[in-house]
């Protein structure tokens, strides 16, 4: 009888503690609307707070390597990270292959081909859902600060987001939007 109402306050001790840290991270993650509550995987599975970005423009995009769009987005993505970089310019790269099967590597695969082929070092990042019930929390949360149009799913490889110095979604560019009609937008928040 003594052991059982041990358990018992063991077990209701540790449904208290669960729902206070459920409730902590819940309302802390809905009270910040910025990208640095997330911790992501980068290529080589080591684990990344997005806090690196503090103080700094990001662009987050979902890349692809066999899609008709990777030769304009990495050359002009990679001119300018050239231009930029010195002034607190990233740009996070995180592969995905949710659209036509177009990015079939793994990550280190992926990033080597992006240097040899295009000379581009972008953050890179483990290959991740950006739609549907897998989608990765950091694209469940971009698609919930900047909706597209008509729907607010991803619709295809390269949707960019455009992320100010405070960590904040300030706009969504649409894959077939090519980085270099953007670059004012860049120069006004660096």
């Amino acid at each position: 009888m003594l052991a059982s109402a041990s358990i018992s306050r063991l077990i209701a001790s540790s449904i208290v503690s669960y729902n206070l840290l459920f409730r902590n991270t819940f309302c802390k993650m809905a009270n910040d609307h910025t990208i640095y509550q997330f911790t992501v995987e980068d290529a080589d599975g080591k684990l990344v707070s997005l806090e690196k970005y503090r103080g700094k423009v990001v662009i987050i995009v979902n890349v692809a390597s066999q899609c008709g769009l990777t030769d304009s987005n990495y050359k002009q993505l990679k001119e300018m990270l050239d231009k930029y970089q010195s002034r607190g310019f990233a740009v996070a790269a995180f592969p995905c292959n949710q659209f036509g099967k177009q990015e079939p590597g793994c990550p280190i695969d992926i990033k080597g081909e992006m240097k040899e082929k295009f000379g581009i070092e972008p953050d890179f990042y483990g290959k991740i859902d950006v739609n549907g019930s897998n989608a990765a929390p950091l694209y469940q949360f971009l698609k919930k600060e900047k909706g597209g149009t008509l729907i607010d799913a991803i619709k295809w490889n390269f949707t960019k987001f455009l992320i100010d110095r405070e960590g904040k979604v300030v706009q969504r560019y649409g894959p077939t939007t090519e980085p270099k009609t953007f670059i004012k937008d860049v120069e006004a928040l660096l």
